[in-house]
């Protein structure tokens, strides 16, 4: 019985690798339908082979046929968008999508041929499946990886469902149900759940979850090599229930903690037997489920330390690692985030990393450099001593909502690195934010990179890509984007862009933990590219993607506004003048009511959006406030009331800024007004304590209702808000 069973196995992966990276007529004309209803008609799809190892499109005219060419259905989908973006002057993004195609399209006279220099391109950080994914259904998942295929992307982490395969693997074993409720977090905290950071946080987690997610990954995969990708699936690091030194009195379990605020967590020693026993498990468990591309993710020290820097101890437990994974597929490659590295850098010296990475073949590992644009990790360490690597671009941290970005780092260095002597072999680039659907302009230049080897013109590419993303040229918004390029676009050595003060917890100091205002830039600056959008207005406001860069740069004037703002408000209460800090806090809040009624404008900035996603997951009233507290939760206060990790997900979003942000600083002005009225000092430490009550009450309401649909014009309200406050503004500078 266990041979046939094998033997079923090795069919059914044969069969699938057989399918992946073939061009299907049927899949690239049902793709094309997705992307532009109705046109399929005027498209010819053909095959030809790969170049070099790598994938290659080319584009041509037939017959007054568009003729798309490529080795597979990811290099069909990058020759249409080439075709859009070049001849159609189109764009498909997150936030705004231009399509707008004239009836006859334009002619291609002249063949275009593309080749990509690199065999990976990966997309995804684990963050990511939780800053911004936690509720998608298939119907996003559909469209996000139709963007995949149109930005070239081949290597995504496909890491949904994979507590079901977990809970069939312990059950196996003999874990009860019961033990593994106290394992599971709730569905926003996978990705440190999956990183080993934390046990059960959120949960218990719905059986329906499991079941609905494990389907839904299935989709996810089928479509993606439908394309001809190559998924990341997850393996073993060691993360077990708490309940396993109960089960396996023997087996060498260590405690660890991350050190924010969550309670230990156990780690099976690599050099343990039941380690290769459960890794070989998981392992075959997921292959018989999804299939296998022989990729695998595995971070065993996210942002933990190792219990020794022996370099010794670091090998053993690379090899053990790496051989959990191989007894089960021996064609495993290990992809391993080198955000360690950075992160914990005073530890990860040479000698221990270099411990770690030699002791895995090199043709069976490859490192994610993850956050090249800003703090690579590759140019000191010789390009991870021979190991394949991939440059990649972070960017984005807890999802927040900021201008922000490195354009001419994104647009030169891979290409620079990749002509490198000493980048060896670097064999890719890619994207990995914690968050995504903000700043899509930084994000689709980064991907300009797949089909060159050699830099991007940034201020070309930006006045090109404002003439797609708009449907016309237009002047004022080409100066705009020239002056964003040299201010928002040009920062980025903090972990993070700049947020606003209103989205802390209430304070008279300028920044606070967790909270970054501190500008790289003159917001002057700024402010004329807010000027200029706001003049183009009448001319673009039927573009859906400048209505949301009007916004977005509206949002952020406003938010970068409030840092003087309170400022002035510290000065007076300083000063003991109630009438001045009244006049301050009053503006202050006017400043946040005004700042929700734009964000209200845009889908992309809703509150309710995100809830009502989270309970639309839910078949049971239970099960809906379950998903609803997450969502709340994992934007707010991220773990209990006293969780050092408060803010880290901040989002300026319509709902939360005049729902919880504004509460906060409503409580906090009543309470220094009472300070000054009885001539006392204010008690901070009886606040905290009050608005820490309040924090919490709000992340455990269902009552309350936010909005998903929009409400109000995103120009016109954007107008008016530079009406009210240019001159006010202008005055601060």
């Amino acid at each position: 019985m266990r041979m046939k069973k094998h033997l079923f196995t090795l069919i059914i992966l044969s069969l699938s690798c057989y399918s992946y990276g073939q061009v299907s007529q049927a899949d690239s004309k049902a793709f094309i339908e997705r992307v532009i209803p109705g046109r399929s008609g005027s498209f010819l799809i053909e095959s030809i082979p790969q170049e070099n190892g790598k994938d290659v499109f080319e584009l041509d005219g037939k017959a007054g046929k568009i003729i798309l060419r490529g080795n597979n259905g990811l290099s069909i989908a990058s020759a249409l968008s080439f075709y859009l973006k070049h001849y159609c002057f189109c764009d498909i993004g997150w936030n705004g999508t231009n399509l707008d195609l004239p009836v006859n399209l334009p002619p291609v006279t002249k063949r275009i041929h593309k080749n990509t220099p690199y065999k990976y391109r990966y997309y995804l950080n684990y963050c990511t499946f939780n800053y911004s994914m936690s509720w998608w259904d298939w119907d996003r998942w559909q469209k996000e990886i139709d963007w995949m295929a149109l930005n070239g992307i081949n290597m995504p982490l496909a890491i949904t469902g994979e507590e079901a395969i977990w809970q069939g693997v312990y059950k196996s074993m003999g874990f009860t149900g019961k033990q593994l409720d106290d394992f599971f977090c709730g569905p926003a905290y996978f990705s440190w759940f999956w990183m080993g950071n934390l046990d059960a946080w959120g949960g218990p987690l719905p059986q329906h979850w499991m079941d609905t997610h494990k389907t839904l990954q299935k989709k996810i995969l089928e479509r993606e090599r439908s394309f001809g990708m190559t998924p990341v699936l997850s393996s073993f690091t060691g993360h077990v229930p708490p309940s396993f030194k109960d089960r396996f009195p023997s087996a060498k379990v260590k405690k660890t903690n991350w050190g924010a605020g969550f309670p230990d967590v156990y780690i099976l020693d690599p050099e343990d037997p039941m380690f290769e026993t459960v890794g070989k498990k998981y392992i075959e468990a997921q292959t018989a489920e999804f299939g296998t591309d022989h990729l695998y993710s595995a971070d065993t020290f996210n942002e933990n330390d190792p219990p020794t820097n022996d370099s010794t101890y670091l090998d053993k437990m690379s090899k053990k690692v790496f051989h959990s994974m191989t007894v089960a597929d021996p064609k495993a490659v290990w992809v391993m985030q080198g955000w360690m590295f950075h992160y914990n850098s005073k530890f990860w010296q040479q000698q221990q990393i270099k411990a770690l990475l030699n002791a895995v073949p090199d043709d069976q590992m490859i490192i994610l450099d993850l956050y090249s644009e800003s703090h690579p990790v590759w140019n000191r360490t010789e390009a991870y001593y021979g190991k394949p690597w991939i440059w990649s671009m972070l960017q984005n941290f807890g999802g927040n909502i900021s201008l922000f970005g490195r354009m001419r780092h994104v647009a030169a260095d891979p290409a620079i690195a990749l002509h490198d002597p000493e980048s060896k072999n670097m064999t890719g680039i890619g994207v990995t934010p914690e968050g995504i659907e903000q700043n899509p302009a930084l994000f689709e230049l980064m991907l300009e990179n797949v089909w060159r080897d050699t830099p991007i013109d940034a201020d070309a590419w930006a006045k090109d890509y404002a003439r797609r993303r708009y449907g016309k040229p237009n002047q004022s918004a080409d100066e705009a984007w020239h002056i964003l390029l040299n201010t928002v676009y040009s920062s980025g050595l903090t972990e993070g862009g700049p947020e606003s003060i209103i989205v802390a917890r209430p304070t008279l100091k300028k920044s606070v933990d967790r909270v970054l205002t501190k500008l790289d830039y003159d917001p002057e600056q700024l402010f004329k590219a807010w000027y200029l959008l706001v003049h183009a207005s009448d001319s673009l406001k039927q573009s859906d993607g400048f209505q949301y860069d009007l916004v977005d740069v509206t949002r952020q004037v406003l938010a970068n506004y409030a840092s003087p703002l309170q400022q002035k408000l510290a000065v007076a209460y300083n000063n003991r003048d109630g009438v001045l800090s009244k006049k301050y806090s009053a503006a202050f809040l006017e400043l946040m009511d005004d700042m929700d009624d734009l964000l209200s404008t845009r889908k992309d900035f809703l509150l309710g959006k995100w809830i009502n996603e989270a309970r639309a997951n839910g078949i049971t009233e239970q099960e809906k406030n379950l998903y609803e507290f997450n969502a709340r939760d994992i934007v707010t206060l991220w773990g209990d009331k006293e969780s050092g990790l408060s803010e880290y997900s901040n989002r300026q979003w319509a709902g939360l800024i005049k729902g919880y942000y504004k509460q906060r600083w409503a409580m906090f002005f009543k309470q220094m007004d009472k300070a000054l009225a009885a001539g006392v000092s204010f008690d901070a430490k009886e606040f905290d304590k009050q608005v820490k009550d309040w924090e919490w009450k709000w992340v455990n309401t269902h009552d309350d209702t936010y909005p998903d649909v929009i409400k109000g014009n995103a120009v016109s309200k954007s107008k008016q808000l530079f009406e009210k406050y240019h001159s006010i503004i202008q005055q601060s500078f």
